[in-house]
């Protein structure tokens, strides 16, 4: 094969949209298979489905694995539907376990089953004890292959174990020790495999283990694994009896598929699930409607709130002129504050029983926030129009800064105290609470200040 070639080298998207139009397969395998499979995974995860078919089947066998294993299970569904049924099959068939049921997730029922069927007997119950996981929890993201050792067996004969398994372990880095039950009753590394003496038993080096159960939600294992910093964590059945094992790698990955789904949430859509330039126009589409609807209909309280304090605006127009700073500001600090408590939640820093602390956090945050911007607003007003009108808007900015970042603040915790995902729980709802109320106060404070 031909040396691979540089990514900065700028004509290889060129060159492979060049010879995509004028169908010359010959030209456009040379280039492919002179990419490394990063540059590969790069290059088809901007392409449509038929072109990304067409690329990948000019792969060289082990290329075409490692790109298929790098790519989004979505874009591995679609394009196991764009290849034939022998060139899927091989594909499954060398596929790790979890890596299978990601993939089989994103497949119909009946192509899913099918693949299953043709996989040999020990494979297929490899991936079947995956599948009858929950979806969502570590079980169902975990490794059933792994590398084992017991606490009266030497280093050397450990050694041994592990050679024996190079080949389809998911890591050998660490070692489960177990009992004559299969519980987990320590972990080896394979650093310290190697230094120990080839006769001492295991027991004499072996460290407390650090597990999770099967059923645990997949972040929450992910995000152990990342805090304790370690290459690879046991998962155990209620029993603590290894049933799998999630690896660094895998914890990465799941923690940032939580990161963008969080992020995407709380600007107020819905995650992609795969790479932007491979998403369908239709499907960007469906991602936000639904929240821009949900806030369409919470914006009509503003409408009706507006409707009420007619008067008040009739008989004092200049007040409509900051109708717009007010409530994005307080939108802004809510969000700030739910942006906040959600990431904290995340990391484990709180709990919804912190709710009364986060409360009294938030008040004190929000009220320094306010003074702040209410002193701004106060100034600027007071020049601008009169001094009254100073003191209405320093006074509602004030109020709104602080009732903002108090229910920006708790929302997250009450929406994950009724196992409501908390970046989806706070965005809508913020939005429409604090541009009604928020409108509310500042014409309360109007109608008291201005004796309108």
């Amino acid at each position: 094969m031909n040396e691979e070639i540089s990514a900065s080298d700028g004509t290889i998207t060129e060159s492979v949209e060049r010879a995509l139009a004028e169908k010359d397969l010959p030209g456009l395998s040379t280039v492919v298979n002179r990419l490394s499979p990063p540059q590969v995974i790069d290059m088809v995860e901007r392409m449509g489905v038929k072109d990304r078919a067409v690329v990948f089947r000019l792969l060289s066998k082990g290329k075409a694995l490692e790109v298929f294993e790098g790519l989004d299970a979505t874009l591995q569904g679609e394009l196991v539907q764009g290849l034939k049924d022998e060139e899927v099959a091989l594909l499954f068939a060398d596929l790790d376990p979890d890596d299978r049921v990601g993939l089989l997730d994103e497949l119909p029922a009946t192509v899913a089953r099918r693949l299953l069927q043709g996989l040999p007997p020990q494979e297929r119950d490899l991936t079947a004890a995956v599948l009858g996981y929950p979806h969502g929890s570590i079980g169902r993201r975990m490794s059933p292959e792994y590398a084992v050792t017991y606490p009266d067996l030497t280093a050397a004969q450990t050694m041994e174990r592990v050679r024996e398994r190079l080949d389809d372990a998911e890591t050998i880095y660490t070692l489960p020790v177990l009992d004559s039950g299969r519980r987990v009753v320590g972990v080896v590394s394979l650093r310290d495999l190697m230094r120990a003496e080839p006769q001492s038993p295991v027991s004499d080096f072996m460290h407390a283990p650090e597990v999770v159960q099967a059923t645990m939600t997949a972040e929450s294992a992910a995000r152990r694994c990342a805090d304790l910093k370690i290459l690879a964590l046991p998962i155990v059945d209620n029993e603590t009896r290894l049933v799998g094992i999630l690896t660094v790698d895998d914890a990465l990955w799941i923690l940032e598929d939580a990161e963008s789904e969080d992020a995407a949430r709380i600007s107020g859509s819905e995650p992609l699930r795969r790479p932007y330039l491979a998403t369908p126009v239709r499907s960007i589409v469906r991602s936000r409607v639904v929240w821009l609807l949900v806030l369409a209909v919470g914006a009509t309280l503003t409408v009706q709130v507006l409707a009420v304090f007619e008067a008040t605006l009739e008989q004092m127009v200049v007040l409509t002129l900051f109708i717009p700073l007010l409530i994005g500001t307080g939108g802004n600090t809510g969000n700030q504050a739910a942006t906040t408590v959600t990431r904290a939640l995340a990391l484990g820093d709180v709990r919804p029983r912190d709710i009364v602390k986060v409360l009294a956090r938030e008040i004190r945050v929000g009220s320094s926030l306010g003074l702040l911007l209410g002193t701004v607003g106060f100034a600027a007003a007071s020049l601008l129009y009169d001094v009254q009108i100073g003191m209405v808007i320093g006074l509602t900015l004030f109020s709104i800064c602080t009732m903002a970042a108090t229910v920006g603040g708790s929302m997250p915790l009450i929406g994950k105290a009724i196992r409501a995902d908390p970046a989806v729980f706070s965005n809508p709802f913020i939005t429409t609470f604090v541009d009604a109320t928020g409108l509310i106060v500042y014409f309360l404070i109007a109608k008291a200040i201005l004796n309108i």
